[in-house]
């Protein structure tokens, strides 16, 4: 293998995606791995063939028809971990397990631990680990909001809570794949977009959830050349977006008034080790699979050898 194409994708619902045209565009980008957000089906309502012959580890959740996230691969993972320690494991003829798995996360993640939300997986054959992640939306607190009807505290708390844990698990999770001999790279919607560069409409969302600044803190803390590197900003530096959600209301895709919040977040060997990052954004308005497109990386597998 050459390159490694890893696409992240918060499908907001897989049937919804598949009937939108999912698979299509699957067999169009050929990725080697695929990480998935708000795979939103339970188990008995997954559509036979949904996951087309790839190894799939899922964190489906206990919330119906909410959250879920999964890593789809070509060859079955070394190693499964979530935070409650189990998963569905699909093979590639679509015979589901359910199964044990090792269990991660901390004291703050354990209250998130049955909503569907993180899911790694140790590739077979390459030294890397790799993790899909759905973070809480959250919502205005009252010190920043507006108008008193539009706070919602504990709605932001709640994310804040998730923050905390995950700034510490990701911490845990750099040095536990480094002492594996593997490099770690975290895909997936984040609800945060980090920088003006990453939201069109950055003036007047800044007392909007996903633009607050202690969000954005927050993610450039977990950033540095010896912890993560955001990839795809790390290649378009100077850029407005890529985007890679937008509303489906109005003219918000007609006019590229997206956001820039779903990410890959790489250790500084693997950053370096890419050489292509885009946004998969559609040609147009009904050819759209999700309101959040995919995010594609290449990586030259040989420079992590």
């Amino acid at each position: 293998m050459s390159n490694l194409r890893l696409i992240s994708h918060n499908v907001n619902g897989i049937r919804a995606a598949l009937r939108r045209g999912l698979h299509e565009l699957w067999r169009r980008e050929e990725a080697d791995i695929l990480c998935l957000q708000e795979v939103r089906c339970r188990l008995r309502d997954l559509p036979a063939g949904a996951f087309t012959g790839h190894h799939v580890a899922w964190s489906i959740g206990e919330l119906a028809g909410r959250n879920g996230v999964a890593v789809l691969t070509s060859d079955a993972p070394e190693r499964i971990a979530t935070l409650d320690g189990t998963a569905v494991i699909v093979a590639p003829d679509g015979t589901p397990t359910e199964s044990e798995v090792e269990r991660v996360g901390n004291r703050d993640l354990a209250a998130f631990a049955g909503e569907g939300r993180y899911v790694e997986v140790d590739l077979a054959g390459l030294p890397i680990r790799v993790a899909s992640l759905y973070l809480p939306k959250g919502a205005v607190p009252e010190h920043h909001a507006r108008k008193p009807e539009e706070a919602d505290t504990p709605k932001y708390e709640r994310k804040m809570k998730f923050l905390s844990g995950l700034a510490r698990h990701l911490t845990q999770a750099r040095r536990s794949a480094a002492q594996a001999g593997r490099e770690y790279v975290i895909v997936g919607d984040f609800n945060i977009a980090n920088t003006r560069y990453d939201l069109k409409n950055w003036r007047s969302n800044q007392r909007t959830d996903g633009f607050l600044p202690e969000e954005r803190d927050w993610f450039t803390a977990q950033l540095g050349p010896r912890r993560l590197v955001d990839v795809v900003r790390s290649m378009h530096p100077d850029q407005d977006g890529p985007y890679s959600w937008w509303s489906w209301r109005g003219q918000a895709f007609a006019n590229d008034a997206g956001w820039r919040i779903d990410y890959h977040l790489a250790t500084p060997k693997l950053a370096r080790a890419a050489v292509r990052a885009e946004s998969l954004r559609e040609a147009d308005y009904d050819s759209r699979v999700s309101d959040h497109c995919p995010v594609a990386v290449d990586y030259d597998a040989a420079r992590l050898s």
